[in-house]
């Protein structure tokens, strides 16, 4: 006769274990359609940052001395020193040919062209330059001279395109006092 009662209670227990399954099932299914929900709403409307306008933005860095690969004694590689960020001026003129320029040490010492605007980076290199759409060779003023170290297939110095509402990312590694 004792069984009968422990017999009730387990029938009972497995009742409510089960019932407590399925609550928990679904509560469980519940949650995770409400978190995909609410990251679905709360995303939606996050968009990147994206200035008004259009223009060049970009960073200014320095790397200068033996850039060749090298092996340590112990067979290692040697670390190469990673540019460093530079305050500098960057000047952005009209688009120009290298034929147009005359170069001395590295540097472009007279441009035909006069420039339409100039900036100053800030202590980490960065600067950001509103323009016109349109096509541009942009330099960073040194001591002696312009600094420029690219150039297209055209013969353009520095080429740069800015298009109606788009940024365009310059990155510049000044470089001309190192060795390659």
């Amino acid at each position: 006769m004792t069984l009968a009662p422990n017999r009730a209670m387990i029938i009972k227990h497995a009742r409510f274990h089960v019932t407590f399954e399925k609550k928990y099932k679904h509560m469980k299914r519940l949650f995770v359609i409400l978190t995909i929900l609410s990251s679905v709403i709360l995303f939606q409307n996050c968009k990147p940052y994206k200035p008004e306008g259009q223009g060049i933005t970009g960073t200014i860095t320095w790397l200068e001395g033996n850039q060749m690969p090298m092996v340590t004694e112990s067979g290692n590689p040697a670390s190469k020193p990673d540019p460093k960020p530079i305050k500098r001026f960057v000047r952005f003129y009209p688009l120009i040919k290298f034929s147009d320029l005359k170069i001395e040490n590295g540097l472009y010492t007279a441009v035909a062209d006069k420039p339409i605007t100039e900036v100053e980076t800030d202590e980490n290199g960065r600067y950001s330059v509103q323009l016109s759409p349109g096509r541009y060779s942009v330099f960073v003023v040194e001591e002696g001279g312009l600094f420029a170290n690219i150039f297209d297939g055209e013969g353009n110095v520095q080429p740069v395109t800015v298009k109606e509402n788009e940024w365009t990312l310059l990155d510049i590694v000044v470089n001309y006092k190192a060795v390659y």
